[in-house]
């Protein structure tokens, strides 16, 4: 089996998240090496993440390798008791509950950072901790919907998309994991902890970039666009012979070398295309002049004959195709992990590297409460102990 990443190896972690951003939170940590405990409600007290059970599908697969599982049950005062007992040694939390809950359960930042000042406490939540809406469920689409971004996102006129992943999840978990590394390294300064708050309005809206930055510094409203990009022209997806392709030939330099591999140096010269600002306002032409000549070759001949000239493109791949490329494979993103006599199980690695300690994908997920005993016994509970704590219904 391969070995845990070094990197974050001093730090232990202990995830009380569910469903998505939380997850892709701790997930961050583990994969370089951090000890994570996942803690996870008894069976049959809960009705458990909906991303499956032990080692469940692909989506909980994805979210939860490289940790150690855990059962607790953090209604019972008992269960909150252990918890406590994990705080005192460890360097983080990450829980992404709804923001009431927490304190009604006793687990707040201000009860666990009494009990270690040291502790880097994170929190992910629709809305935020406070304000108007703090109290309501939050969920990646309805951030997708409130944070803009589908109101810039599919064809002109078509009425709102969401995109295909549930980006405002993802990016909230991301960002908490760059604050709680932030934290820690600001805690070998000060001594202290503190408490990292995110969540997934937050997170969305800061993702628009520069599309919040048009309304904010100049006043534009972004609108759809669909495949054509907002500001550079032209950038989008045409079609070839066999299906459809991405060019992007902005700058006057590779607007000359496009018109070149194209055979139409002609548009050089027309005054509708000539400059940027020309080819902007004149872009459903163009796009349609450019559309007649793609189409007369495949995609991987054009995508050959543009890169050759320096004119960024690329297919477009459906997700198979995305693991069969040979960039991809090169770059090691899918990554295997056998254990034992089971077949190997394909995991989406990190997306960088460090060049002395590469994060890791070294465990499987853990069966549901699958190191209780392991981990109660570290915190120096006997055999009869924990069968005790099961008998009741705590672990």
């Amino acid at each position: 089996m391969p070995q845990p990443s070094t990197a974050l190896s001093r730090y232990t972690v202990l995830d009380l998240t569910r469903v998505r951003s939380g997850p892709t939170c701790v997930r961050q940590l583990a994969d370089w090496g951090a000890r994570v405990i996942k803690v996870e409600m008894p069976a049959g007290l809960d009705a458990g993440d909906p991303m499956g059970g032990p080692r469940g599908g692909p989506d909980f697969q994805n979210l939860h390798r490289n940790k150690r599982g855990l059962t607790l049950n953090l209604k019972q005062p008992d269960g909150v008791d252990i918890l406590k007992r994990l705080v005192r040694e460890a360097d983080v939390v990450v829980e992404n509950f709804r923001p009431d809950v927490k304190d009604r359960l006793g687990i707040g930042y201000e009860a666990l950072a009494a009990i270690n000042p040291r502790l880097v406490y994170a929190s992910i939540s629709g809305f935020g901790q406070d304000g108007p809406y703090a109290d309501r469920p939050g969920f990646d689409q309805i951030a997708q919907g409130m944070g803009g971004l589908m109101s810039i996102t599919g064809l002109p006129g078509q009425g709102p998309v969401r995109v295909g992943i549930p980006i405002a999840d993802l990016c909230a978990g991301i960002f908490a994991a760059q604050g709680i590394l932030v934290a820690l390294l600001e805690r070998e300064t000060s001594g202290q902890g503190q408490w990292v708050q995110t969540s997934l309005l937050q997170a969305q809206v800061f993702m628009l970039d520069f599309q919040a930055a048009r309304w904010l510094m100049a006043g534009e409203v972004p609108k759809q666009a669909g495949n054509n990009h907002p500001t550079s022209i032209p950038t989008g997806v045409f079609p070839t012979a066999d299906g459809h392709m991405n060019i992007a030939a902005t700058g006057q330099r590779i607007w000359q070398r496009f018109c070149e591999v194209l055979d139409r140096r002609e548009w050089l010269e027309d005054p509708r295309y000539a400059s940027s600002a020309a080819r902007s306002e004149n872009r459903d032409a163009l796009n349609a002049a450019i559309a007649e000549v793609t189409r007369t070759d495949t995609s991987a001949g054009w995508v050959e004959r543009l890169n050759a000239a320096g004119v960024p493109c690329g297919p477009i791949n459906s997700i198979d195709q995305v693991f069969a490329d040979p960039q991809v494979q090169h770059l090691g993103i899918a990554t295997p992990l056998k254990d034992g006599g089971e077949a190997p199980v394909a995991y989406v690695a990190q997306p960088m590297t460090l060049s002395r300690t590469p994060s890791s994908i070294h465990s499987h997920p853990p069966s549901l409460g699958e190191h209780t005993e392991a981990i109660l016994g570290e915190l120096g509970f006997d055999a009869a102990e924990i069968a005790a704590l099961r008998d009741r219904k705590v672990v």
